[in-house]
């Protein structure tokens, strides 16, 4: 029976099985920011032997390097063999481990803690790539917008947790001693938090009904299916289009990796991807992850301050990242796209202006009017960043791809993320240091550049069904060719996403009745 709100209770369990695949993002989250926070902390600094810039650029790239392995090499083929949920079981029983030795590494053995650092690349990769996948293809089609962007929502909740325990350890841990260490190692060991839970629940979440099939396994898929679908005729009528699109796929079209470059609507979709998933870092947004301990020490001069400030910009990063909910099933991706480019443009050429062209006092800080100007456009910033090329990059992605090549494409496309991150974050803290605030002004074009591409290149994919998304991008329709394979006469697929919303809303209004 649905509740006051008209939810029933099947949509609901949508809602539940999503934000445990969303959790695999709060693993992003936490650890793109854990690093930040520790290097505000002078007893990480000398237990590591105060390490320089390259060395703190370093640090960032080995874990860069083992998520990109794993997410190009390693998450497609795992999430297909053993399953979306097994995917996420084992990147985040990695991130378990190499959380373990991040915290636990001994007195200046910065090997030890970069070895921690390039196993949790390699299990986010596994788990990213297998997340995203499994919320695109369990989602309701009318909701589908509105549940990826929780994906998003939820690295903004791992930055929430992280730098609101940073903060308060800087108040409240001893400032000297043996215990002042876990002013930094406690940030790094509540890590354990998140992939403790997704291991304890993906075990009795469903699989991916589309896995199933894939796998010939059609009873098992229908009854995944029947634990989030409203109705018979919804599960039957979703089945019947998943085996009919993988049928096709199976008969004429390559599963392997090979499959990514033969099929010109692929490459094309791939090459897209490839690009906004790189645009997403080089927006100004993955340096300000990385690295925005470092920029406000130009501004401020108290670590607390700085720690209170990270807190609270990651609180506002899950309020913004909530517009994408509302705005993105109803304005579309293009448009968070351009008005999300346009706006971040705007706020890094003011920001840059507002610090160069304003007197520094003799501490090396700016004045308190400044230095508030400063964090108020940083954070408005987010407001444009996070609904758009935060959340909606993930949208577009894992919805774009067809269920033969989708897992390699999306590990593939996600991790180009931190390809662009891994070479804008190992000379940002050199071009900072060399060149101050005006390293925004790079970012501030890169995102009119970004905006621009999207109006000429990017088509619109909000509503499309998934079996049916290769005719947008100028293939053929993989439903209507495995339905001929498999001699289905009846073209009722055709009409697939008004006929779910419609079913779900009478069977809504017949339970009310």
């Amino acid at each position: 029976m649905p509740n006051k709100f008209g939810m029933s209770p099947t949509r609901a369990y949508n809602w539940y099985i999503s934000l445990v695949a969303a959790s695999c993002m709060v693993l992003y989250g936490y650890d793109a920011s854990v690093y930040n926070a520790v290097q505000g902390s002078k007893h990480w600094v000398k237990w590591f032997n105060d390490p320089d810039d390259n060395m703190i650029g370093l640090i960032n790239t080995v874990y860069t390097v083992g998520a990109i392995i794993s997410g190009f090499f390693f998450g497609g083929p795992v999430a297909d063999y053993l399953g979306r949920r097994a995917g996420m079981g084992i990147g985040a029983i990695l991130v378990i481990i190499s959380t373990l030795l991040q915290t636990f590494a001994p007195k200046g053995n910065l090997g030890m803690f970069m070895a921690g650092r390039i196993i949790i690349g390699v299990g986010q990769g596994l788990a990213l790539t297998a997340g995203s996948i499994y919320i695109g293809e369990l989602a309701p089609q009318e909701i589908r917008g509105k549940i990826m962007s929780l994906w998003q929502t939820f690295y903004s909740v791992g930055s929430f947790i992280c730098f609101w325990v940073n903060y308060g350890c800087q108040k409240n841990i001893a400032s000297s001693g043996s215990l002042g260490q876990w002013d930094w190692k406690m940030v790094v060991i509540f890590q354990l938090l998140v992939p403790i839970l997704i291991v304890a629940q993906t075990p009795f979440i469903p699989e991916s009904p589309r896995w199933y099939v894939k796998k010939g396994k059609t009873e098992s898929a229908r009854s995944s299916l029947s634990r989030v679908r409203d109705t018979e005729e919804e599960i039957e009528n979703e089945l019947l289009m998943i085996r009919e699109a993988i049928e096709f796929e199976k008969e004429a079209i390559s599963s392997t990796y090979s499959a990514l470059w033969k099929d010109k609507s692929v490459r094309k979709r791939l090459g897209l991807a490839l690009i906004i998933n790189a645009g997403q870092q080089i927006t100004g947004q993955g340096s300000l992850n990385s690295y925005s301990t470092k920029i406000y020490q130009k501004v401020f001069k108290s670590a607390s301050t700085i720690a209170l400030i990270n807190a609270v910009n990651a609180t506002f990063g899950i309020l913004f990242t909530l517009n994408a909910t509302w705005t993105v099933d109803r304005f579309g991706r293009r448009f968070l796209f351009i008005v999300g480019g346009i706006g971040m443009a705007a706020c890094m050429l003011i920001v840059a202006t507002v610090e160069t062209q304003t007197p520094t006092l003799p501490g090396g800080a700016k004045s308190h009017p400044v230095a508030i100007s400063i964090v108020f456009l940083l954070f408005l910033f987010i407001f444009f960043y996070k609904p758009s090329w935060g959340a909606t990059v993930w949208i577009w992605t894992s919805e774009v791809f067809s269920m033969n090549i989708r897992a390699q494409a999306v590990g593939m496309s996600s991790q180009t993320q931190n390809i662009a991150n891994l070479i804008v974050n190992q000379f940002f803290p050199t071009f900072l240091t060399n060149c101050g605030f005006y390293a925004f002004y790079m970012f501030a074009g890169i995102n009119v550049l970004l905006a621009v591409f999207v109006y000429f290149f990017i088509p619109e994919t909000k509503g499309v069904m998934l079996e049916e998304m290769d005719a947008k991008f100028g293939g053929v329709n993989h439903v209507d060719k495995g339905g001929d394979l498999l001699g289905v006469e009846d073209a009722h697929h055709a009409d697939a996403a008004k006929a779910s919303e419609k079913s779900h809303v009478e069977h809504v209004q017949e339970v009310r009745s």
